[in-house]
C-alpha cells in the first residue's frame, strides 16, 4: 500500500493552518481550531473515518467562526486530494446514513476529481456553542470543492442542531472511509476514461 498521507499549510490574513492527514489511519487525532464544537466534529471525523488527523488553526475568531471553519475545510480537502494522488485502486463511491438520537443525516460521495455539491435540510438551531450551525453545510461544500468530490449531503430529520451536525460529520466520515478504501480487486483508476 502506498503512503496515503499529506501535510498542508495555509496562511492568510484571516487564518494560519497546519494540517496532517493519514487516510489509512487508526482515527488518531489532535485538533485545536479555537472553536470547541469544530474540534469535536473534526475528532468525530477522524475517529469514525479511521483517519489520522492533526489540525492547528489560529483564526480571526474575534470576527466570527466563518473563516476558521471554511479554511480548515479547504485545507482538509487539499490534504485528501494530495493523499489520494491519482486515486488508483479506490472504491470511489459510497453512501451512508447515520442517526444520532432523533437526528438522521446522509452523505453520498463520488471521489471523482470533479467537485460538485448538493444540499438539503435545515438545522433546528442557529448555533451550537460558538459554532454557527450553517457552517456545517459550508464545511461540506468547501471540503468537496477542494478534495474533488461529488458530494450530496442532507439533514433528513432532527430537532437538536448538535445532533444534526454531528450525524452529518459522522456520515461524512463513514462515506469517505468507504469511498477512499483500496479495493484489492482493482489496481487501476476506477474510471472508463482511465483518469479521475
Amino acid at each position: 500500500m502506498s503512503d496515503r498521507t499529506a501535510a498542508v499549510t495555509r496562511g492568510t490574513a484571516e487564518t494560519e493552518i497546519e494540517l496532517t492527514l493519514g487516510v489509512d489511519g487508526d482515527g488518531d487525532h489532535e485538533v485545536d481550531t479555537g472553536v470547541g464544537f469544530l474540534d469535536h466534529m473534526l475528532a468525530a471525523l477522524a475517529k469514525h473515518g479511521l483517519f489520522d488527523l492533526t489540525v492547528r488553526c489560529d483564526g480571526d475568531l474575534e470576527v466570527d467562526d466563518h473563516h476558521t471553519v471554511e479554511d480548515v475545510a479547504i485545507v482538509l480537502g487539499e490534504a485528501f486530494d494530495e493523499a489520494l494522488g491519482d486515486r488508483r485502486g479506490i472504491r470511489r463511491y459510497a453512501d451512508r446514513r447515520v442517526p444520532l438520537d432523533e437526528a438522521v443525516a446522509s452523505v453520498v460521495v463520488d471521489v471523482s476529481g470533479r467537485p460538485h455539491f448538493e444540499w438539503s435540510g435545515e438545522f433546528s438551531q442557529d448555533r451550537v456553542g460558538e459554532f454557527t450551525s450553517d457552517m456545517a453545510r459550508h464545511f461540506a461544500y468547501s471540503l468537496a470543492t477542494n478534495a474533488g468530490l461529488t458530494l450530496h449531503a442532507s439533514i433528513e430529520s432532527g430537532v437538536n442542531a448538535h445532533h444534526e451536525v454531528e450525524a452529518l460529520f459522522k456520515a461524512l466520515a463513514r462515506a469517505l472511509d468507504d469511498a477512499t478504501r483500496l479495493d484489492e480487486r482493482r489496481s487501476e483508476v476506477p474510471s472508463t476514461k482511465g483518469d479521475l
